[in-house]
Formats: structure tokens, C-alpha cells, sequence
């Protein structure tokens, strides 16, 4: 197997430059096994281009008359080769092991060292090797040990088999088709799947769904008669460690199975999903489990048979369970036919209200898999309450890299900061457990017995675009997804650091510092910018209903789907108080309850998503809330306006083909942040009457 090479796709962080420090080595591999074969081919394939070598281990009594620069061995089974015998002796000293997808890497002797428990810990440890490229092979170090926060590192594809007639091929999906599907079957193209495994598993990412969780009728017989569709994409994917996963429908029993119910507590849809589960087995081993969207925005579920969501996911955890599969079932369940005049209902109460009164009623192998925030994936909102509030329950947090209510993969948005933020918070305020320790299972501290944490999930990004996500810069956004949810405590500019020397290899770059330079002035800050000259203070929404690309402030004011602003001439926010609105910071432990319930302690930058104040409301900035939309939405257009500029000055240091797809984007971002700040300036002035403090044109 050589490791795919495709000419007439970007090869994002994995070019083949990347891989000059190693292809230029002398190089054991020692183990046996498919991704042992993967590594090795990896390094026999840079190894022909560079001009090193890749030999078999040997015995003591045959050792190489040239020693090894690099080797990269299993820690169980053969000899180890030659030059690894030190580091392993002083892992052996230390407590602890490895896991299956932990490896220790180190350098004596002039010789760079990887060892592993098993065969993905090989793999991950090849790819550290590849991203420290010529550091790796520098001056000494001792052994470190890198293991996974999360055992689970999933991306949700929200692929469609068919092209829907309203959502397309990929649902929220910005990046052209499916890389999966086309034209109603299977691609043609495996080798661009496979070419996908291998950038995820350079990432850390072990996991994928294939299929949207809103699941239609053709989508739906992926489970059965095109099951084997499924298995196709399972061994394009299993030579870099990714295991598939399933979106299915609650309904399947009946829909597929002919049951006249799917009552999950009638014997036979108990029976149906078990044989049904035990042929997806039969046909892919290391099958995953399933992803349930039920009950959520028209999808069927157990509601419709008077029973919980923990009665719906436990018999398809029941199903799974003798094969080592889970269940993710999503907590995105709320009323989307609301009267939005009734301001007692509340969409951010919801997944709380719903979900809390189960804790502990799921199987062990049931992942519940909460957005990170109460409402949906927007710029700026608080950590769902439900993370904290759960702890005899596995929960996966889960991300948006697909841009949705970030620009659409149109506009540069690194999320990096964002998901640093979501990760490092403390539900039970700084000394406490992490939103990334529970996602993780170190919350027993807390309350409740020790739970398995549940991972990290997030929607893709990624279509049949030659960039991969349609704007050649968002790639760092699915980069970073992986690096998170392999260590949720690293600097989120260091990771687009590793990003853009990966992306952009310093040594095939005219000038790498100040391209590195330019890069991270326009990326750095892009989602603070994008949040400036978008929804202000934490309100949310403010976008086109649908689509959701580009401002229309009441688009979802009058509907019934929930997201209000309640602007009027007095002022403007969402009271969610316990003294005089909904209750929703009630749902919080202490301190944010108490926090967030206070006008004078919320912070400024949710401060309109848990109270409606006056325009004149003087923020702990200084300026009043009037001011500060005028101030943000200015400053956003001239930061975007600055970073085309910059981008214009650096474009003789890329591709041209990367050159031109940035600065078309980047054309329009201008043009759609110069829209966002003429409406809501516009809007905002004529609901209050009050000038810009500066005089600005405001229509």
C-alpha cells in the first residue's frame, strides 16, 4: 500500500516536503500488523523520495553496520532493534503505560526513538516525528509520553447520499460534495477517502461518521442492503486507525424492518435491532456504533411512544454492547415550533430540562453528545449547564468545524481560541474540573461514581473541494479539532504554528517567517473580528433563516425556531434571569448561576444573552452597549479590510492556485463584514435614536 498521493488535491498539511526530515534517515520499523505496515510504507514511501532508507529489524547478532537514525517499534512482541533498548529500560522503570493510542518518543545517542504499546500509538508516534520534522532529529531529549486526553476523536460527516432538494449533498457543508457519495451511490474516488483517513490520523482525529444525522430514506438503508457501501469506506479508512460510525434513524424498525413500532421496550424491536446490529458486525468487525439524532427538529424518537431518551438509547446500546460498539445519542432536542410570543419558553432551557433528570439511567456504552453551548454552534454563547450536570452520565462534547454560523468557510475564522476557551472552562468555577475533563471522565471529584468519558465530536468541514474545506486557511480549523481532542491544553497559536509549517514546510518557502508572520495576523484574532462585526454581546443568531450566510437581525425574531433578541426602542437582550425571566441560570452550579444571574458580574461578552438592558448600559469596558455596536461592527470591517491587504503582500510566497481561492475569499469577506456592519448599525440606530459617539455614516 504507498500512501496516497493525489495530484489534483491540495495535500493540506501533509505535503510530501513535510516528510523531508524523515525520508532522509536511515529507519527501522519493528512490528507486525495494518498500521504497522502503514507506518512502514509511510516511511518507505518518504524514504524513496529523499533519499534515506528503510531496513528490516535484525537480531543482536546481526546488527547494522550503519546505526539507525530513527526507529519506531512496538514495545511487545520481537527484539527490540538496535538503539531503542535504552528508552525502553527507563520506560520500564517508570509507572504507567502507554494505552493503545499512547507511544513514548525520545532521542540518545544520535538516534530518535518511538516506541508504543500498539499498533496506533506507532502510527501517532510517525506522525509527531513528521510534524517536528528536522527537531526531531536535532539535539537530544529525554522520553516523553504522549497519550490522548480522549479515547474518542470523532467527526460527524453530514453527508448525504442523495442530493437533498434543500440542504444539497452535505448538509451545513461549504466545501463542494460528499467525499463519500455521489450521485446516489458509493464515489468512484476511494482514494481520496483514503487520502482523508491519513491527513485525520496526522491530526489525532480515530473516528467518523458517514452519513448525516438527519438521516433520509436513502441514507437510512446504508444500515442494511447498502451496508456494504459502508464497509467500502471502512477499508479505505482502517489503514490510518479510523473507525466508522453510523448515523441512524430512531424509526429504522419500522421504516426497514417492517414493524408496525419502534417502541424501544417492545420485545421484538429489541430483537430486530439486535439482529440487525449483529450483520453490520459480521460485515465490519471494528465497526464503531451508531449516532442518534431523536426527537430533534422533525427526526423520530422515543417521545413518540410515551418513552425517555434513555429508554430510546439504551436498546440500541443493548444491540452493540456484546461487539464493543457505543451509541452516541445527541442531546440536541428542543421545541422548533415555539410561539414566539410566549417568553416563557425558552430554547436554552431545553436541552437541560430534557436530559438532567436522566442522569444515570443510560448503559455504559451510551455517549450522550452535547453541543458546547445551550443554543447552537454560535460565535459567542455560554457552556451548556447540561456538561455539568451529569456526572453519572459519559458525555462527548461536541464542536462545529463546518463554518456554519462562523462565515461559511467563506470568511477567515480560526477557531482555535474559541474551542481553547470551551475546553479550559470550569463549570464549578477555575478550581475546578474542565469542560475537557469531562469529556475526558476525570469528574469524580465532583459527584457521582467515576464515568468513561465520552470524547470529542464535531461536525466536518471537508467536501470534494480541491482545498479539502473550500477556503484553503479553514483547513486549520479541521487540523485543530484533532490536536484538541488529542490534548485540549494546548496554546491554540501553537497549534496554528504546527499548522502552517506543516501547510506551508519552511524549507520549500521563499520567505517563512514573514509568511508565518503574515498568517498569523489575519488568522490569530479572526473569530474575535468575525464576532465584532456580527452578533454583538452574546445575543446570537442575527442571520439570513435557512441558509444562514450573511445578517438579517429579525430573521429569526417572529419564527417559530426560538432565537430572540427582543430589541426595542428602549433596549435590547434576552432576560434568562431566575428573579424576572426564564430561569435558564438556574440550570447553572455555582458560581456561574450566581455570576450570570447578576447584571453587574456577567461578562460583557454574553452579557445580552442573559439579560435585556437598556442601550445606555454601561459596560465593565466603559463604553455603553449602543456604543460598543457601533465601535465593534467599525472595527471589524477595518480589521478584514487590513488582512486582505496583508494576504496581498504574501501571495508571491504560495501557490498561485492557494494565492488566488484566498483572496477571492477574503474579497468577499470584506464585502459581507462592510453588509453586517451597515445593517446592524442601521438597525440598531433607528430602534434607539442614539447617534455614533464619532459621527460615522450609519444609513
Amino acid at each position: 500500500m504507498t500512501a496516497p498521493q493525489l495530484t489534483d488535491v491540495h495535500p493540506a498539511w501533509l505535503p510530501p516536503e513535510a516528510f523531508r526530515a524523515l525520508g532522509s534517515r536511515r529507519t527501522v520499523v519493528q512490528g507486525t500488523g495494518l498500521l504497522v505496515e502503514t507506518v512502514r510504507q509511510e516511511v518507505a514511501d518518504a524514504a524513496a523520495r529523499y533519499g534515506g532508507s528503510l531496513r528490516q529489524p535484525t537480531t543482536g547478532a546481526d546488527e547494522p553496520t550503519e546505526p539507525d537514525d530513527l526507529v519506531l517499534a512496538l514495545t511487545t512482541g520481537a527484539t527490540v532493534p538496535a538503539g531503542a533498548a535504552a528508552v525502553l529500560a527507563e520506560l520500564a522503570a517508570q509507572t504507567g503505560q502507554l494505552g493503545a493510542d499512547g507511544f513514548a518518543l525520545a532521542r540518545r545517542a544520535g538516534v530518535t526513538v518511538v516506541l508504543a504499546d500498539a499498533a496506533p500509538g506507532l502510527l501517532y508516534g510517525l506522525f509527531e516525528v513528521v510534524r517536528r520534522g528536522e527537531a526531531a532529529f536535532g539535539a537530544g531529549f529525554p522520553v516523553e509520553r504522549h497519550r490522548p486526553a480522549m479515547r474518542l476523536r470523532m467527526l460527524n460527516h453530514w453527508d448525504n447520499v442523495t442530493v437533498d432538494p434543500v440542504m444539497g449533498q452535505v448538509e451545513r457543508g461549504y466545501s463542494g460534495g460528499s467525499i463519500f457519495w455521489r450521485d446516489g451511490a458509493l464515489t468512484p474516488e476511494l482514494s481520496r477517502v483514503r487520502a482523508y483517513g491519513r491527513l485525520l490520523a496526522a491530526s489525532g482525529v480515530n473516528a467518523v461518521t458517514v452519513n448525516n444525522v438527519n438521516v433520509h430514506a436513502v441514507e437510512a438503508r446504508l444500515l442494511t442492503d447498502r451496508l456494504g457501501d459502508v464497509a467500502a469506506i471502512a477499508d479505505e479508512l482502517r489503514p490510518y486507525g479510523i473507525r466508522v460510525h453510523l448515523s441512524i434513524t430512531f424509526a429504522a424498525p419500522v421504516t426497514l424492518g417492517g414493524l408496525p413500532t419502534a417502541d424501544p421496550l417492545d420485545e421484538h424491536v429489541r430483537a430486530w435491532w439486535a439482529k440487525t446490529t449483529r450483520q453490520v458486525y459480521d460485515t465490519i468487525p471494528d465497526f464503531g456504533g451508531f449516532v442518534v439524532k431523536a426527537d430533534s427538529e422533525g427526526q423520530p424518537g422515543p417521545f413518540g411512544y410515551g418513552r425517555s431518551h434513555a429508554d430510546g438509547a439504551n436498546v440500541l446500546a443493548e444491540a452493540v454492547a456484546p461487539f464493543g460498539g457505543a451509541v452516541h445519542w445527541r442531546a440536541f432536542v428542543y421545541n422548533h415550533r415555539q410561539d414566539w410570543r410566549d417568553r416563557s419558553t425558552d430554547r436554552a432551557r431545553a436541552a437541560y430540562d430534557h436530559f438532567a433528570p436522566l442522569d444515570g439511567q443510560f448503559r455504559d456504552n451510551v455517549i450522550l453528545q452535547v453541543k458546547y453551548g445551550p443554543i447552537d454552534f454560535q460565535v459567542r454563547e455560554p457552556i451548556s449547564p447540561v456538561i455539568a450536570a451529569m456526572p453519572a452520565t459519559r458525555l462527548a462534547v461536541e464542536l462545529q468545524v463546518t463554518q456554519e454560523y462562523t462565515g461559511q468557510q467563506r470568511h477567515v475564522c480560526y477557531l482555535g481560541p474559541l474551542w481553547s476557551e470551551v475546553l479550559g472552562f470550569g463549570p464549578w468555577g477555575a478550581d475546578g474540573p474542565s469542560v475537557a475533563d469531562v469529556a475526558a471522565g476525570r469528574t469524580a471529584d465532583v459527584a457521582g461514581p467515576p464515568v468513561g468519558g465520552g470524547g470529542l465530536a464535531a461536525v466536518s468541514s471537508v467536501g470534494d473541494d480541491p482545498f479539502w474545506t473550500g477556503h484553503p486557511l479553514a483547513q486549520a480549523n479541521l487540523y485543530a479539532f484533532g490536536r484538541f481532542a488529542w490534548n485540549p491544553r494546548l496554546d491554540p497559536l501553537a497549534i496554528l504554528d504546527e499548522w502552517i509549517d506543516l501547510t506551508f514546510v519552511p524549507t520549500a518557502t521563499g520567505d517563512p517567517d514573514r509568511l508565518r508572520r503574515t498568517l498569523h495576523a489575519i488568522m490569530d484574532d479572526s473569530w474575535r473580528t468575525y464576532e465584532r462585526y456580527t452578533a454583538p454581546l452574546g445575543v446570537g443568531f442575527m442571520v439570513r433563516p435557512g441558509h444562514h450566510y450573511g445578517p438579517d437581525v429579525d430573521g429569526y425574531e417572529y419564527t417559530p425556531w426560538g432565537t430572540y433578541h427582543f430589541a426595542d426602542r428602549d433596549g435590547v437582550g434576552v432576560d434568562r434571569t431566575r428573579a424576572t425571566g426564564t430561569g435558564f441560570t438556574g440550570q447553572y452550579p455555582a458560581p456561574w448561576s450566581q455570576v450570570y444571574e447578576s447584571l453587574d458580574q456577567c461578562p460583557d461578552e454574553l452579557l445580552l444573552f442573559f439579560h435585556h438592558v437598556p442601550y445606555g448600559h454601561v459596560l465593565h469596558s466603559g463604553s455603553t452597549v449602543i456604543q460598543h455596536i457601533y465601535d465593534t461592527h467599525f472595527a471589524g470591517v477595518e480589521q478584514v479590510t487590513e488582512s486582505r491587504r496583508r494576504w496581498a503582500e504574501i501571495v508571491d510566497l504560495v501557490d498561485p492556485a492557494v494565492a488566488a481561492r484566498v483572496g477571492e475569499r477574503l474579497d468577499e469577506q470584506v464585502r459581507s463584514a462592510t453588509e453586517w456592519r451597515d445593517q446592524l448599525n442601521t438597525y440598531f440606530f433607528r430602534k434607539s435614536g442614539v447617534p455614533d459617539a464619532h459621527g460615522r455614516r450609519i444609513h
